[in-house]
């Protein structure tokens, strides 16, 4: 590691395919007490090799890189965390990340401070993510972990149940999965049919006995 024990300085490499965006962030950080820029790299081959040869304290790494970059800096380079910072925001991608042990997830359009911000957290062992992902964690977790907490549903009327069991509207259902205002009303009526409710109360009722949305309320409002 090249964090200095006297300076407390927190190393980077940025990894970034773009020069323009790298020479962005190589400017601000190194206006920063304390934060050194120690390489670059515009290939996921220079950025392991980048962090390999100097053991930063993080890597900037733009996600378009690939999820396989991000787990061989990890093995190989255990001491360094991963801020991701990329315009990639699917769910796929998001989950990908996380589930390979990034520290940090931003969008790039993030303020400076912010960036900043991350890079330290990161450093210090903190989670940073962006605020719109951060909504959206719960919800990720809640599709991928484990079987449905309520047998017979679909993947889909398993997401509408969980987030009707939030207090969610239809309205807000269908904005949150991209999904027509009719098509979550179809299947909401699906749901009712395979729970042998009458009602969203008890619809509701029956996700809350089944451990929907406990805990959730805030990561998707």
């Amino acid at each position: 590691m090249l964090r200095s024990p006297a300076t407390d300085t927190v190393t980077v490499v940025l990894a970034d395919e773009q020069p323009v965006v790298r020479g962005g962030l190589r400017a601000l950080l190194s206006a920063i007490d304390g934060v050194a820029v120690a390489g670059e790299a515009g290939t996921a081959q220079q950025a392991l090799r980048e962090t390999l040869l100097h053991r930063p304290d993080v890597l900037v790494l733009d996600l378009r890189f690939g999820i396989g970059v991000v787990r061989e800096v990890l093995r190989r380079s255990p001491g360094t965390a991963v801020l991701v910072f990329t315009t990639i925001d699917d769910d796929e991608s998001i989950f990908a990340a996380l589930s390979a042990g990034v520290r940090g997830y931003l969008f790039k359009g993030a303020e400076p401070e912010d960036l900043a911000q991350a890079v330290r957290g990161v450093s210090a062992g903190a989670a940073v993510l962006s605020p719109a992902i951060a909504a959206r964690v719960g919800e990720l977790l809640s599709r991928r972990l484990g079987a449905p907490a309520v047998p017979g549903l679909t993947a889909r009327e398993h997401e509408v149940l969980t987030l009707m069991a939030v207090g969610l509207r239809n309205s807000e259902i269908a904005l949150r999965l991209r999904l027509a205002s009719k098509t979550v009303s179809n299947h909401i009526s699906a749901i009712f049919a395979k729970l042998g409710v009458k009602d969203r109360t008890a619809a509701v009722i029956v996700a809350r006995e089944a451990g929907l949305g406990r805990g959730q309320l805030a990561s998707v409002r």
